[in-house]
């Protein structure tokens, strides 16, 4: 099988693009779309083309978009990919949260959070749902923001679907990351329940607290929520994927 850097060398010849052709049309993607992180340098691609390195989920989803692949191309990319697309992990880094509303691995994703994975309409609280064996790998959950819960707005609105990897509980430091696209999201579970968010630890890690989106409409009250770190809050996980509702819920 040819190796990934090969392959999207030869979409990207199939186009008649040049390296500078794809950094042009990544910077105007990713003003576009509002994040840098979708922002891809010719010499970084050729590298990749060339020296076969990994690329992150933000990265493959811009050249996707520019290489107009379909779900089934973009899934031959893996290695080991099978006919079973089920059996295909989230593509990332290890504590990024992909955020999805539409495109070649949206549809992907929305196999394991299907639009009838939550009837009619969303909870009022956040929660975490039943296990589905024989859908998911073992250590993959799914959630669903509360109707009530907009301490993520309007980055992660309420009624959302989540997966959540409960591999990655570790909470990460400011230098891990540089933005809130680039910023972990955590799964919570307390003895008044679930809770989706940013969160930090004091410097002893003896408290964690929950950071909204700073600009929830519920910043200021959701700020003043923290627990004993592992005495009054489970790290459920880290949010890898999310889905948004397509109607607000206020």
């Amino acid at each position: 099988m040819e190796s990934i850097g090969a392959q999207l060398r030869a979409a990207r010849n199939r186009l008649g693009l040049t390296l500078r052709d794809v950094e042009e049309r990544s910077i105007k993607l990713a003003q576009q779309w509002g994040h840098s992180g979708y922002r891809i340098s010719h010499s970084w691609l050729d590298r990749i083309e060339t020296e076969n390195r990994g690329l992150s989920a933000t990265k493959l989803l811009a050249l996707a978009y520019i290489y107009n692949l379909t779900m089934e191309q973009v899934l031959a990319l893996c290695p080991g990919t099978t006919d079973s697309m089920a059996q295909l992990d989230p593509v990332g880094n290890p504590n990024a949260t992909v955020l999805l509303e539409a495109g070649p691995l949206a549809q992907h994703v929305k196999l394991w959070l299907p639009d009838k994975l939550v009837t009619d309409q969303p909870p009022e609280n956040t929660m975490l749902l039943p296990p589905d064996e024989g859908i998911l790998p073992a250590h993959f959950r799914r959630g669903v923001i509360g109707r009530k819960d907009h301490t993520m707005e309007p980055m992660i609105p309420a009624g959302s679907k989540l997966l959540i990897d409960t591999q990655r509980k570790a909470i990460a430091r400011r230098k891990e990351w540089l933005n809130d696209f680039d910023r972990p999201v955590y799964f919570l579970f307390t003895r008044l329940g679930y809770h989706c968010g940013f969160c930090e630890l004091d410097q002893r890690e003896q408290w964690l607290r929950l950071v909204p989106h700073a600009l929830s409409h519920e910043s200021q009250e959701d700020s003043g929520k923290r627990w004993r770190y592992r005495k009054d809050v489970e790290v459920i996980g880290t949010v890898a994927w999310t889905i948004t509702p397509r109607v607000a819920y206020t």
